[in-house]
C-alpha cells in the first residue's frame, strides 16, 4: 500500500479554532502504530505547481491564494486565515491526491491522508476547502491522457457542491454523492446522481441505498474511482446529523472497495470530513477505512 502524507497537512490554527486539524497527524501515527501502514509505505506528498491547480481553478483565484490577496469574504467562507503555511498545505494536498491517483492506476489502490476538499469552487474556496483536489485530479488525469472515464464516489455527509460545479455535465465523469439533505451546503449543485438523506438515517437504510447504487457506477466502467471517504456520517459527528455506527461505516467502505476490486477498477482514497467529539472517534473511523482497505486488498 502507498499512503501519501506530509507534516504540512497539520496547519497551525488560532487557539480554539473549530476545525480538528490534529486528526491528520493522529491518523498517520495510528495507522503506523496499528501496523495497517508500514513506515516504508508512507510517501511524502509534494506541492503541485500552480499551473496544475489552474486546470480546475480560475487563474486569478490561484494567484490570489499564492500572494495572499484573496477577497476577505472568500477567506471567511473558507474558514481558515490566510498564512504562508496554508498556501503550502493547499498545494501539497493536491500533490498528494495526484500522486495517490497515479499510484492507484499502477497498483490498483492508494490513498492520500488528507484531501476530499469537495466544496472549493472554480474561483473561490469555502467550507475548509481552498482547492478542490478531486476536480484537479480529474482534470490532470484527462490532460495526461491517463484515463478516459472517472467516477467520484463522495460519501462525505456534505454534498460535493464544488466538484459538481467544476465537473458537472461531462459525459466522461460520473459524480455520485450521498449526503444529508438538510446539511451544508444549503444550495446543492447537481451531481450525476445525488442521494439526499434525512436526518438520523441509520446503517440499514444507508447501506441499502449504497448497495443499490454501486452496481450502476461500476457498470459504467470507469478507469478509476476517486473515493471521498468522509467519516462525518458517524452518529457522534457534531456536523453530521446522520446516525451511522462505526460498524456501518466499516461496511460502507468494504462495499466500495469490494465493488472496485471485483471489477478491476483502481481506487484512490481521499480522507474527507470528520468532526466527532472527542476527536479520537473521527481518528478511529479514518483508521478503520484503511484497515478495511488493507483487508480487502491484502
Amino acid at each position: 500500500m502507498m499512503a501519501f502524507y506530509s507534516d504540512v497537512y497539520v496547519l497551525p490554527l488560532p487557539e480554539g479554532h473549530k476545525f480538528p486539524i490534529t486528526k491528520y497527524r493522529l491518523v498517520r501515527d495510528g495507522l503506523v502504530a496499528n501496523g495497517i501502514v508500514q513506515p516504508s509505505e508512507l510517501y511524502l506528498s509534494e506541492p503541485v505547481s500552480p499551473e496544475v491547480v489552474k486546470l480546475a481553478h480560475a487563474p486569478h483565484y490561484v494567484d490570489a491564494v499564492l500572494h495572499g490577496t484573496v477577497d476577505r469574504m472568500i477567506m471567511r467562507r473558507i474558514g481558515f486565515p490566510w498564512t504562508s503555511e496554508l498556501v503550502i498545505r493547499s498545494f501539497t494536498i493536491v500533490g498528494g491526491a495526484i500522486a495517490s491517483a497515479e499510484e492507484a492506476l499502477e497498483s490498483g489502490f492508494a490513498g492520500n491522508l488528507a484531501g476530499g476538499t469537495h466544496h472549493a469552487l472554480y474561483d473561490a474556496g469555502e467550507g475548509f476547502c481552498v482547492f478542490n483536489d478531486l476536480a484537479v485530479v480529474v482534470r490532470y488525469l484527462f490532460s495526461q491522457k491517463l484515463v478516459g472515464r472517472v467516477a467520484v464516489i463522495d460519501l462525505d455527509v456534505h454534498q460535493g457542491n464544488g466538484t459538481a460545479a467544476i465537473l458537472g455535465g461531462r459525459d466522461d465523469v460520473y459524480l455520485f454523492s450521498m449526503h444529508g439533505a438538510k446539511n451544508y451546503p444549503f444550495r446543492k449543485v447537481p451531481s450525476t446522481v445525488d442521494i439526499d438523506l434525512a436526518d438520523n438515517t441509520s446503517d440499514d437504510e444507508y447501506l441499502g441505498i449504497l448497495e443499490r447504487e454501486l452496481p450502476k457506477i461500476v457498470a459504467w466502467k470507469p478507469d478509476i474511482v476517486l473515493f471521498q471517504a468522509g467519516v462525518d456520517p458517524l452518529r457522534e459527528d457534531t456536523l453530521g446529523r446522520l446516525a451511522l455506527s462505526m460498524e456501518g461505516l466499516a461496511r460502507r467502505d468494504e462495499m466500495v472497495f469490494c465493488a472496485c476490486k471485483q471489477h478491476g477498477i483502481p481506487v484512490s482514497v481521499a480522507m474527507g470530513g470528520g468532526y466527532a467529539k472527542p476527536v479520537h472517534l473521527t481518528v478511529q473511523a479514518h483508521i478503520q477505512t484503511y484497515r478495511v482497505l488493507r483487508h480487502i486488498y491484502g
